[in-house]
């Protein structure tokens, strides 16, 4: 590199709207100057989840004025940067097509390069944003919406190991959440109640932990505890906190069991072909649980590799890494046109069969 580079990126895939103004300086590591990230909670909560149609039409009323910000807390304006980078899928389509929309008028504008972003990839080089990590290195990415093991190589060269066949780990914890009365997001909230269980009173099943691969599925899980809720209250006609803070350590258990188990063996691919700083890094909303971090970085100790994962502020959906990866994109010579699409499907390792099923608009996984 021997050019210094400035990306402003959007962020608006799920419920957060978000702009971020990244610096890469010759030879340097890359400096987020300003990350800015307006929530949807409060418009989302009396619905137990996310509402596409609400998230999109908050979308398009904040990203001018999220960019606004991120330019004012950068110290920058739009003539010193080199280029747009959006997210563009996958994502909630509504969301998706705001910020594509925003970034295209922007670019008109002013003339800037866009360049289009898979939000996976934002995730996936956030540990080259955060820690510098060289390629090759192993990614969990486990989140909301996405659980999956990829070998990272290059900004656009990744090698799916295996993921979920279901609901991912954050989709699991919500619906935990929701089964127990807990607030969303769920992640925090069954955390925070397991802190007080005890995760051996109930032995939840480890699904597809006997399989020699690293796919993993949490469905059942789900299905268990809301079984095992359903005999407390015909035994007890309702369930104590304590009850409540047992099923969460114990479903918080399991789910930190079966990632570790197949984080195991997805290193013994990974490992296999000797690379000369052996990385996991783990990014996504899940990541930020404290459980899971401790299970999986007990196996990068036993098998003599380095654990990585980003701060808090990063492991979430932001924009910063947004426009990180498309940094790395736009260095290579990605350059898109103003014919960029929002894709509500996108998967990172076009070469690997679905694992989700395909459908007009692609494959989903």
């Amino acid at each position: 590199m021997t050019q210094s580079l400035t990306l402003l990126g959007l962020e608006s895939s799920c419920d957060d709207t978000a702009a971020a103004v990244v610096r890469q300086e010759p030879g340097k590591r890359a400096q987020v100057l300003s990350s800015i990230v307006f929530g949807q909670t409060e418009l989302h909560s009396a619905f137990g989840g996310v509402v596409p149609e609400i998230a999109a039409r908050a979308h398009a009323e904040k990203l001018d004025l999220c960019v606004v910000d991120a330019l004012q807390a950068a110290g920058v304006t739009l003539q010193d940067l080199d280029a747009i980078a959006v997210t563009a899928g996958p994502g909630l389509i509504g969301g998706v097509m705001s910020g594509v929309m925003c970034a295209k008028g922007i670019a008109a504008a002013t003339g800037l390069p866009l360049v289009g972003v898979n939000h996976l990839a934002g995730h996936a080089l956030t540990p080259r944003l955060t820690d510098d990590v060289a390629y090759p290195y192993l990614m969990l990415l486990v989140s909301g919406g996405h659980c999956q093991y990829l070998i990272a190589r290059g900004p656009e060269d990744f090698t799916r190991l295996g993921g979920t066949i279901d609901d991912a780990p954050g989709e699991a914890f919500d619906k935990t959440a929701r089964l127990l009365g807990l607030p969303q997001p769920g992640g925090p909230s069954v955390q925070k109640e397991a802190e007080t269980g005890d995760p051996k009173r109930f032995r939840f099943p480890r699904p597809l932990i006997q399989r020699q691969d690293c796919n993993l599925s949490f469905s059942g899980l789900k299905t268990a505890l809301m079984r095992m809720r359903d005999q407390i209250v015909d035994e007890k006609s309702g369930l104590t906190r304590q009850d409540r803070a047992d099923l969460c350590a114990g479903f918080q258990a399991a789910v930190a069991d079966v990632l570790a188990s197949k984080t195991r063996r997805a290193l013994a691919i990974y490992l296999a072909e000797n690379p000369a700083t052996p990385t996991l890094a783990v990014a996504g909303g899940v990541a930020a649980n404290t459980a899971i971090r401790a299970a999986l970085e007990t196996v990068c100790d036993e098998l003599n590799t380095q654990f990585t994962a980003p701060p808090l502020a990063l492991c979430t959906d932001n924009a910063a890494m947004i426009a990180y990866a498309g940094l790395e994109r736009f260095r290579a010579g990605a350059r898109d046109g103003m014919d960029l699409t929002a894709r509500p499907r996108w998967p990172l390792d076009q070469s690997s069969p679905a694992m989700l099923g395909s459908g007009r608009k692609g494959a989903k996984a």
